[in-house]
């Protein structure tokens, strides 16, 4: 029998209780080693797992048979899951191209596209088995690596299709939020590939083929800009209001840190607004996963600090909003 909405924003209602507090996190940070953190993480029946690594790989995957258990719609989470395809795309095709068979160690799920069909449409160059928006890209990044080797540019070529594909998905699908979320994560990965292009002086083409077109983001001016240097992009990019960029671009002036958490906490913050006060729809359900992707986000980062003798102020310092 299909689940409601009803049913399952009570459900995941519940399960929001079991996300982190500050009061966790901060339990978490005063670990002094991998090993009392995984324990620690064992104790708050967080996940299983003998290392840091399966302990959070354990955690999501109960995380996504749960929500597929839910949703009344598991389409929604559709903009999440094809990144993983695109992620797959990029392992199966340099690993088959540079003849390595352990590749497949790096293959994530959930995916659209299963992992044995993904590395038979490579292995066989039959790039009309994948899902329409990522076939002529698939084959157009195949060209690249295969023909020149240019592993940036074929990467860019399969970023963009992705995040086409995700404002198509996000404008078709009733959700304000969920739209608002995936335009402000294209704007921002826009932003960051142009900062990239400019400081390693990449060209007018290589810009047009991986910057994507959206509302609020004038791809020419920025191609424009970038090309001059540096310097001309920051200046530029520093004027446009649309999605906090001015903000965000006077933290890059700080540091890039500070503008990566600046974006991390734009869009926690989103989620925060939207879904945590929906009382119907598929926006609590959103939230609560996001929640799940900023917690373990918040892990890595505690975990990466107390293997490289971090301050517990500077890894506090580092850690981006939560959901819980």
């Amino acid at each position: 029998m299909a689940v409601s909405y009803e049913f399952s924003i009570g459900s995941v209602r519940a399960k929001e209780n079991a996300l982190f507090s500050k009061t966790d996190i901060e339990q978490l940070l005063a670990c002094q080693s991998v090993s009392e953190l995984c324990q620690t993480l064992r104790d708050k029946g967080y996940g299983s797992g003998e290392d840091f690594d399966s302990i959070v790989e354990n955690h999501m995957d109960d995380v996504w048979a749960y929500l597929k258990s839910v949703a009344p719609d598991f389409a929604v989470f559709t903009p999440f899951i094809i990144q993983n395809d695109v992620h797959n795309f990029k392992v199966v095709l340099k690993g088959t191209m540079s003849a390595r068979d352990y590749y497949t160690r790096l293959l994530i799920t959930p995916c659209t596209v299963a992992h044995q069909d993904m590395i038979a449409a490579v292995e066989h160059r039959n790039m009309s088995d994948l899902p329409e928006w990522l076939s002529p890209a698939a084959e157009k990044a195949y060209d690249l690596l295969a023909h020149t080797g240019d592993a940036k540019s074929s990467d860019a070529v399969l970023d963009k299709a992705v995040m086409k594909e995700m404002l198509r998905f996000a404008q078709g699908f009733k959700s304000a939020f969920l739209k608002e979320y995936c335009q402000t994560a294209v704007f921002y990965n826009n932003v960051k590939i142009a900062v990239r292009s400019a400081r390693t002086g990449a060209d007018r083409h290589y810009l047009k083929s991986a910057l994507v077109q959206l509302d609020g983001f004038d791809r020419d001016r920025v191609i424009a800009a970038a090309v001059k240097g540096f310097d001309a992009l920051l200046d530029m990019l520093s004027k446009i209001s649309e999605y906090g960029c001015k903000t965000a671009m006077e933290q890059f002036k700080i540091s890039p840190s500070a503008f990566e958490k600046y974006v991390d906490n734009r869009l926690m913050l989103l989620a925060k607004e939207s879904c945590k006060r929906a009382s119907e729809g598929a926006e609590p359900l959103l939230g609560y996963y996001l929640g799940e992707e900023a917690q373990k986000k918040a892990l890595h980062i505690i975990a990466s600090g107390i293997k490289t003798g971090t301050d517990t102020e500077i890894i506090r310092e580092r850690l981006r909003e939560i959901y819980g």
